[in-house]
């Protein structure tokens, strides 16, 4: 009497048309992932973008003698007098511009305007001057990977975007 074996698994077929199924669903949704992080990125840049105008007007207002921030180390600086400084610490960390936040670089210049106060008892923390203008600008550290637009605000506080060079987002659409 033979006894009967009992094959039990899979056989290479099978295995190959799950890897292949699974193959087709991940080129599916992997290009979804990317869009979803760059579209996160963006909102999160926007959001940091009016942080910054905000952050602006409280120094201008507070610590600045009426003018605004010329860089970012000096928004981020706290008052002498104590107390945190104008922008969170998210944001304060990307000061350099080595450093990112949410796959933005982010800028703040004088815009080479005029100099309300060039007093630095007249300011409240360490800046040496304030100016009567600002631009603060972010900008993708991987353009197309990290997010596809560039944003800019200045001392109207309205927000301005763009999907090539900073300087031509001064011209461009407002957002909604």
């Amino acid at each position: 009497m033979k006894k009967m074996h009992k094959n039990e698994g899979f056989t290479l077929i099978e295995l190959l048309i799950v890897v292949a199924i699974i193959g087709i669903i991940a080129a599916i949704a992997v290009p979804g992932m990317t869009r979803a992080r760059m579209s996160g990125n963006e909102a999160s840049a926007i959001a940091s973008i009016r942080t910054i105008a905000s952050a602006e007007a409280s120094f201008a207002s507070s610590c600045g003698a009426g003018g605004y921030a010329g860089t970012m180390a000096d928004l981020a600086d706290a008052p002498t007098a104590g107390g945190p400084g104008f922008l969170p610490g998210d944001l304060a960390a990307a000061i350099d511009s080595s450093n990112t936040k949410s796959g933005y670089f982010f800028e703040i210049e004088d815009n080479s305007s005029t100099v309300v106060t060039a007093n630095p008892d007249a300011i409240c923390n360490s800046a040496t001057e304030t100016y009567s203008e600002f631009i603060a600008t972010a900008a993708p550290g991987a353009p197309g990977t990290s997010g596809t637009r560039f944003f800019l605000t200045d001392q109207s506080s309205q927000i301005r975007q763009g999907s090539a060079d900073l300087s031509t987002i001064s011209d461009g659409a407002p957002l909604q």
